[in-house]
């Protein structure tokens, strides 16, 4: 028997549920992308590209959901609540924005170190 419409408790109980959900995929992300600075100096670009594409596909799902529940809150009257809802989800984007701008400098100074690493012996030459 198929359960009806979330009330307005089970969707908040529910928000708070996706919130623990982002958290993980969160850590999930973060342990990966070690993993891949680990494979240095071959690194395994598909493997980390296959994180990086089951993460997105989690968040938007989770996203989507999020929406949702803001949608079905607002519905029910709930404006302040859905309000503050929205603002969680945007504040979220910005966050995954800013983790993908710190994996992405991580990613570029481990180059870097790579590259010095690489160069020294060309770079300890004499200049002529």
């Amino acid at each position: 028997m198929a359960k009806g419409p979330m009330n307005n408790k089970e969707l908040i109980q529910r928000f708070f549920k996706l919130q623990e959900e982002r958290v993980k995929v969160y850590q999930v992300f973060d342990s990966g992308f070690k993993e891949y600075l680990q494979t240095a100096p071959a690194y395994d670009f598909p493997k980390y590209r296959q994180l990086v594409y089951n993460v997105t596909q989690t968040f938007n799902n989770l996203s989507a959901e999020v929406i949702d529940i803001e949608s079905k809150l607002r519905e029910s009257g709930q404006h302040s609540i859905s309000n503050l809802v929205r603002k969680i989800q945007l504040k979220e984007k910005e966050k995954l924005e800013m983790v993908s701008l710190r994996k992405l400098v991580e990613d570029i100074v481990e180059l870097l170190d790579e590259l010095k690493f690489e160069a020294e012996d060309i770079l300890l030459l004499p200049d002529t």
